[in-house]
């Protein structure tokens, strides 16, 4: 696998974009998702290699119980790689904590950033 010759920035913590309404009161429970999705964001070698950069938007669909149920991508970074890797990232998760409201969907930008 190739060094890491670079930093890796990733923009997950702190940037919810949407919660369904119940959730506005859940600021922890949000950021506890934006940490366990940001521990299993990895920056694609080849995407790196080709000094591609960019911000993906993920739509998660979480179930009552917190099993990530499915994916979708709302807006493209720019990048094909990127975008698979944002798209592949709720899978790698499985489960986060149970939503306090019950089952819900986030809209969760991932950024990929060379420095």
């Amino acid at each position: 696998m190739l060094a890491f010759t670079h930093k890796l920035s990733l923009a997950i913590a702190g940037a919810i974009l949407f919660a369904a309404p119940a959730l506005a009161d859940s600021p922890e429970w949000q950021r506890q998702v934006s940490r366990i999705m940001a521990s299993k964001q990895t920056y694609p070698s080849t995407a790196q290699m080709r000094g591609e950069e960019g911000t993906a938007k993920v739509k998660i669909y979480i179930g009552a119980d917190g099993a990530v149920q499915k994916a979708e991508l709302v807006a493209g970074s720019g990048s094909a790689i990127l975008d698979k890797e944002a798209l592949a990232v709720p899978s790698k998760v499985g489960h986060v904590p149970a939503p306090p409201a019950g089952a819900t969907t986030l809209t969760v930008p991932m950024t990929w950033k060379l420095s």
